[in-house]
């Protein structure tokens, strides 16, 4: 596993490692550890901290291939926003 500093949209790995032979790439934050996948709408996979919406892992298919035949990959990545309840409460109190 190679030590890189790689941003995807809002996704930031800090390890890689790429299989030539199947041309697949798995991407990790720290060491490769357990977690939860979810498959994106384009077929890779995003990895999750277990239990959490934190990203600790992606592992893109394909990529050379994609690559070469589209010069780009895209990946669906959910993102997850926050309010407070200073935020929320005119609509809380909205009848």
């Amino acid at each position: 596993m190679e030590h890189v500093n790689l941003k995807i949209g809002p996704l930031t790995f800090d390890r890689a490692s790429y299989d030539d032979e199947n041309d697949v790439l798995y991407l990790h934050v720290g060491d490769p550890k357990l977690a939860e996948g979810e498959e994106t709408l384009e077929g890779h996979v995003l990895r999750f901290a277990p239990g959490t919406n934190d990203v600790i892992g992606l592992t893109i298919v394909g990529p050379r291939q994609a690559l070469a035949r589209e010069g780009r990959i895209s990946i669906t990545v959910a993102a997850t926003v926050e309010t407070t309840a200073k935020h929320l409460a005119p609509a809380l109190a909205a009848r």
